[in-house]
Parts: C-alpha cells; structure tokens; sequence
C-alpha cells in the first residue's frame, strides 16, 4: 500500500507529462490555423489578381471604345452627307446630257432643265428639304426676308408679292429664309379706305 507521500510523488511525476501534452496540442492548434490562415491569404491574393487582370482589361477596353467613338464621330463628320450626295449625282449626269444636246430649240432645253429641277426637288424632300412657298402668302418674318417693299393695288397690304429667291426647310426647321418683295399700301389708298369705313358708320 502507498504510502501519502508515494502518491503525491507519483503526482508529481506524471504532472510534467500533462503539461506537456498541453502544449503539444495548443502548438498543434496554431500551427493549424497559421496553415488556415496562409491558405486564406494565397486565395484572397489569386482573388486579388484575378480582380486586377479584370480591371485593366476594363480600362483597355474603355479605352479602345474612346478610340472607335472617335473614329466613328470622324468618319459621320466626313462621310455624312454621302447618301444625299450619291442620290444628287444621276441630276449631273442629266445636265451633263442636256448640256451635250443641242436640238437649238430654247423652249424645249427649258422643258428639260425643269424636269431635272423637278426631280432634284423630289430626292431633296426624300432627305426631308421643302420648299417654302411665299408667293401670294402673308408676310412671316419667321420664314421670310424681305428685301424690297412694293405699292401695288393688285395684292393686300403686307402680301408677298414676289420671290427673289426660294426658301427652304430642312425636317421643318428653316434652312434659308424667302427672300421676298413685300405690297406696302400707300398712306393715301390707306386714308381713303378708312374714311369709306368711316362713312359706312
């Protein structure tokens, strides 16, 4: 039989070996979470890798976009016009033959040179361009430009008379105004209706 103090020798003893044992286990358990914590790091650096080669392909991207924009700005600029042009050019063609032809006839060139204008009117309105007509029309300072004032008992005050030149819209906003000669009535024709209105009361 052991005695007290064999047993608390023998304590004494095997203490050592559970502290050991402890330690082992608590080394165990950094070691294994240092190894969780390297492995969270290399994934999270591939992360962020994979997060960067994605950001530059953006900006190359981006930046290649800016380019073709500016490419494609430039060439509308410079090539914009090229379906009115391509359909203006079959008119020179026939001026070019009405010029060729000569039958002397005066009347018979005029004939020909209005079906031309004609038809260059028809593939100008295609692009959305109209003629303004003015003659006969009331004065409208949004449409027309008068160049000239005219006394005439044929037409009413304020009338355009004539068109010294045509004025055009484009998709109904004024490309160019008429520029038109405008009836003033004078002073005295004016006083003289006046005073008939005045009489009629």
């Amino acid at each position: 039989m052991k005695s007290k103090k064999d047993h608390s020798e023998h304590i004494a003893k095997n203490a050592p070996s559970s502290e050991h044992h402890d330690e082992e286990a608590d080394a165990k358990d950094s070691h294994k979470e240092l190894e969780d914590l390297k492995k969270k790091l290399e994934e999270k650096e591939k992360e962020a890798a994979v997060n960067y080669d994605k950001y530059l392909r953006a900006i190359a991207d981006l930046d290649n976009y800016k380019k073709r924009a500016l490419r494609d700005k430039a060439d509308a600029i410079k090539f914009g016009n090229e379906d009115i042009i391509k359909d203006i050019l079959p008119f020179m063609d026939s001026l070019d033959r009405a010029l060729e032809h000569d039958t002397g006839d005066i009347q018979t060139f005029k004939e020909g040179i209005a079906l031309i204008q004609d038809q260059l009117l028809c593939c100008l309105k295609k692009h959305g361009v109209e003629r303004i007509e003015a003659a006969g029309q009331d004065f409208d300072p949004n449409f027309h430009e008068a160049l000239m004032q005219m006394e005439s008992n044929q037409h009413e005050d304020n009338k355009v008379v004539s068109e010294m030149e045509k004025g055009y819209l484009l998709n109904g906003r004024l490309l160019r105004p008429s520029r038109v000669c405008v009836c003033k009535k004078t002073k005295k024709e004016n006083d003289i209706f006046e005073n008939n209105e005045d009489m009629d009361e």
